[in-house]
């Protein structure tokens, strides 16, 4: 095959993307919607607060009382009674006198401002030391000091958040301070993971000549469900169209939005995955330049997005950081779908044959710079060089040598936990 059909990995992956689209909503319950992206724009039906309130334990007044008010001079104020949190205080606060009030109480009417109870001479009360019938306050305040005003955070009929928006741990608060107990977001993508090859077994079996055990099924299954999709396990399929076949209808069968092999689409007599998808769908394309994973198949298998990664453990891993990883965020509703990266000074050598190449490193902040080493050797069957890594150097294409002390762009696939 000439060298043109050969992709580069922005060609391959702007394909990719191109046959990807977003998943229709669904509704889930508030205390399901963590990590999911917002289908529909949220419009608030109550203001934020709902009513003024209180922002400290103290005292509700009329501001114009604390005239001239010092703690070499207090005013002293005639108490009405207490508001807790959660109670309504119907009595009015007239000329002269303050309603003792909690934290988050209604501001009763008449006050317009709230004295901290540390500004007072009756900084506590209890069972034995009932509420005095006069406090001393020793400070002025300003109308609407220490008082939370109605809608000041948010205002009936504002749009809160926007669709596309990814709801976190503060977007559940708000949702369940407004009321919102079913939440419109887009729908998980299901992805079918199915393992090929004539050599693998399962992972309780004991292994024996020429077998090795189904580790790719496992990875690829748990980076799926790393990004909140739902892998829908194929099992293995032996190097046959019509066992791969039959486990691909198995995945139409269990609704997949997107198919991820690993082996079988290479260029070898046993590589029948491309066939079945060139005889069932189509092959958009099925090599990359890139190190590792240079046999990369992307198609449809019937109207289903298909890709089908290498055998190898490392290139398969690497491959679907770079091209199954943005996929999938984007069924899911996503718009930042490349993972962070930082400029790290390589700390040694590091040789490439030309294609663009992903060197696992470890990268660390030293002072206002990032650092890299590499993992050890770089064989793409050697899984213990990712477990060390964190974070993916990419050497451009066409470069062969990157000297000691030269800056690579790390693509970082543990921020920041292990960056130190």
């Amino acid at each position: 095959m000439a060298e043109k059909e050969y992709l580069t990995v922005a060609e391959a992956l702007e394909l990719v993307l191109a046959g990807i689209e977003v998943l229709p909503p669904e509704h889930v319950e508030l205390a399901q919607a963590l990590g999911r992206i917002l289908a529909q724009p949220i419009v608030a039906r109550d203001s934020l607060p709902p009513f003024a309130n209180s922002s400290m334990d103290g005292y509700a007044l009329r501001a114009a009382d604390l005239a001239g008010a010092t703690p070499q001079s207090p005013v002293s104020l005639r108490v009405l009674g207490e508001i807790a949190a959660g109670a309504v205080g119907d009595v009015p606060v007239l000329p002269g006198t303050a309603v003792r009030i909690m934290t988050g109480a209604p501001l009763p009417p008449g006050a317009d401002a709230v004295v901290p109870v540390e500004d007072t001479n009756e900084p506590w009360r209890d069972a034995e030391r009932p509420l005095a019938s006069h406090v001393l306050i020793f400070r002025q305040v300003a109308p609407g000091a220490y008082v939370r005003r109605v809608g000041e955070d948010i205002q009936t009929g504002q749009v809160v958040l926007a669709a596309g928006h990814l709801i976190r741990p503060q977007e559940i608060g708000v949702l369940a301070s407004l009321g919102v107990s079913s939440v419109p977001v887009v729908r998980r993508p299901r992805v079918g993971v199915l393992a090929t090859g004539d050599e693998l077994i399962a992972v309780e079996e004991p292994l024996r000549p020429g077998k090795i055990r189904n580790s790719n099924g496992y990875t690829q299954a748990a980076q799926v469900a790393a990004l909140g999709a739902v892998p829908v396990p194929l099992g293995i399929a032996p190097d046959s169209e019509t066992a791969v076949r039959a486990r691909l209808q198995a995945g139409l069968a269990a609704g997949v939005d997107l198919f991820i092999s690993s082996a079988g689409v290479s260029v070898g007599a046993y590589d029948v995955v491309k066939t079945v998808l060139e005889k069932e769908g189509n092959v958009d394309f099925w090599r990359v330049r890139m190190r590792p994973g240079k046999p990369l198949a992307y198609g449809r298998y019937g109207s289903i997005p298909y890709l089908g990664l290498p055998g190898n453990p490392v290139s398969a891993m690497v491959s679907f950081e770079r091209f199954a990883r943005p996929a999938i965020l984007k069924m899911a509703g996503h718009t930042r779908l490349e993972r962070p990266q930082v400029q790290a000074i390589v700390q040694e050598e590091i040789y490439s044959d030309g294609r663009e190449s992903y060197i696992r490193a470890v990268v660390r902040r030293e002072g206002e710079v990032y650092t890299a080493v590499t993992t050890g050797a770089q064989g793409s069957h050697m899984m213990t060089s990712l477990i060390a890594a964190n974070a993916l150097l990419i050497v451009p294409e066409g470069v062969t040598h990157v000297p000691a002390g030269q800056s690579l762009s790390a693509m970082m696939i543990n921020w920041p936990e292990t960056v130190f």
